[in-house]
């Protein structure tokens, strides 16, 4: 069982950054791949990026590439994404998630097991 917490929203205007953290519970966290997903009212939830329990492979939704960056630090036990050149269009609810596996990497919610309650991010034009 993995306990996730998210941190770090906030409200930041057009082409400003802000870095989400998500804290998990546990002593086995290097052992899960993570991801992180947003909601935009009205809309489905959407992969955002996710990375290997080793931190060393990522992957990256089409609209963020080149502007976010998915890392971890297994010996804290928190995956952080820091946004940057925000646009209105990331407005969202961000969730982190917990894969069932190590070393793949997923851009499908189903194949994660564990989610965080998630935190408002929101962009002003």
């Amino acid at each position: 069982q993995v306990q996730l917490v998210e941190s770090g929203g906030g409200l930041v205007q057009a082409g400003g950054s802000l870095r989400l953290s998500c804290a998990a519970s546990g002593r086995t966290f290097s052992s899960y791949a993570m991801g992180w997903f947003r909601q935009a009212p009205g809309k489905e939830r959407e992969f955002v990026a996710a990375i290997t329990g080793s931190g060393g492979m990522t992957y990256y939704a089409d609209s963020v590439t080149g502007r976010f960056t998915i890392s971890r630090d297994n010996a804290k036990n928190t995956v952080y994404l820091q946004m940057n050149s925000l646009k209105p269009e990331d407005t969202a609810v961000y969730y982190c998630a917990a894969a069932g596996f190590r070393d793949g990497l997923s851009g499908r919610a189903d194949d994660y097991d564990f989610w965080g309650q998630g935190t408002q991010v929101t962009v002003s034009s």
